[in-house]
């Protein structure tokens, strides 16, 4: 992770980190690449920036795991677009992994708390 020195800089993801928000992003519905990193960053706050060096191989990760399934469509500006959507197994991982990073965040809560 990042960021003590300068609050405006942007935070780095952690490991797993990406391919949970990928899953969620397109829970509510199917979304193009830019679509995507558009909707993380304005989620965030402007605080996560998706490169696509990080972005495509993470998606070609989840299309492996079959989690997100692919459709190439035409997107509303007229240009071709290759169209990410959450399968079946993607929203039982989505489930799973959320689980997983809210217990997370509650156990770092509970260590970085002020004492007493």
């Amino acid at each position: 992770m990042s960021t003590v020195d300068d609050p405006r800089e942007r935070l780095e993801f952690l490991q797993g980190t990406l391919e949970v928000l990928l899953l969620r992003s397109l829970q509510l519905g199917p979304n193009h690449a830019y679509g995507i990193t558009q909707f993380l960053e304005q989620q965030s706050g402007d605080e996560f920036v998706v490169d696509n060096g990080s972005l495509y191989p993470a998606l070609q990760r989840l299309l492996q795991r079959t989690w997100i399934a692919a459709q190439w469509k035409t997107s509303p500006n007229g240009r071709r677009a290759k169209y990410y959507r959450l399968t079946p197994a993607g929203r039982k991982q989505l489930v799973a992994a959320t689980s997983h990073w809210q217990r997370f965040v509650e156990a770092m809560g509970r260590i970085l708390a002020p004492e007493g």
